[in-house]
């Protein structure tokens, strides 16, 4: 196997190809955090040929191809860990306390949506899990033609298409219980599961910088969010502006969820915390 030796980058050139970055994505990378775009970005450099990396930060400012190679370097440097049921101790608190409510209060006012969306979403393991769950919570023949939508959204583009293809190895799905594992997915003939077309179909994937408020209107009427394991990329400058708009997204008694080590003190103080089983929720 070909080992890419690590490029190192002055100083200067850190702060520049950080600073352009923070401007495209609100990603914030601390000094102490440079050995990460180092890593991440050496393969890069050698392969597309540049010189070093002032011609690439050179080639991003003014080249007619930097959006396509925006694309390239938000695929290397955004992290892809996750899987499905990841944080069950919230999906726990989804399931069985604020889907219900949810349910409950368009049932009130005579609407049948649902509208659920799951930033950064990765390679989709979260909202086919999500998908999975509404399935089974709202499989009585009451519910039978209720709007579901469920929309993924990621900054990088190579993520979704994996999202879309819908294949996972055995250790995306190790959490998946086997009465799932039998009713939502199939396996192929190189031992991929593939998530079955009725889960597949709840979901929409966008690609969606969560710095581009533009981009986020779109984003309106949310019942639901997941931001999950998110806010560590940002500084507390972008969570603010990050949140501001997960906020205007929902819904008047709509729920947040973020990460378990995540919070949002000093960060908003525009919702209500709710907590249930030890789990924090955010009800707007």
């Amino acid at each position: 196997m070909l080992i890419t030796k690590t490029i190192e980058m002055s100083d200067n050139t850190f702060h520049s190809l950080r600073d352009m970055i923070y401007a495209r994505s609100g990603m914030h990378f601390p000094d102490n955090k440079k050995y990460i775009l180092e890593n991440r970005l050496s393969r890069r450099i050698e392969d597309a040929g540049f010189e070093n990396y002032e011609k690439y930060i050179e080639f991003l400012r003014h080249d007619a191809g930097k959006e396509k190679e925006f694309t390239n370097l938000f695929n290397i440097i955004t992290t892809n860990e996750t899987y499905f049921f990841r944080d069950n101790s919230q999906l726990q608190v989804f399931e069985s306390t604020v889907l219900p409510e949810i349910v409950q209060k368009q049932k009130n006012k005579g609407c049948k949506t649902v509208k659920i969306w799951s930033a950064a979403c990765s390679t989709g393991e979260e909202p086919y899990t999500l998908s999975m769950m509404v399935k089974d919570k709202l499989s009585a023949p009451e519910y039978k033609d209720w709007e579901i939508e469920i929309h993924g959204s990621d900054i990088s583009e190579a993520v979704l298409t994996s999202a879309r293809r819908g294949e996972y190895n055995d250790y995306s799905v190790r959490n998946v219980i086997p009465q799932h594992l039998s009713k939502y997915f199939s396996k192929n003939a190189s031992g991929k599961y593939i998530i079955n077309p009725e889960i597949k179909k709840l979901v929409r994937f966008s690609n969606i910088n969560l710095s581009d408020d533009s981009a986020l209107r779109m984003y309106r009427g949310m019942d639901i969010i997941f931001c999950r394991n998110v806010l560590i990329y940002f500084n507390e400058a972008s969570k603010k502006r990050v949140i501001s708009s997960l906020y205007n997204s929902l819904v008047s008694g709509g729920y947040l969820f973020i990460g378990h080590s995540e919070s949002l003190f000093n960060v908003t103080r525009a919702f209500n915390i709710v907590s249930v089983d030890s789990n924090l929720v955010y009800r707007k």
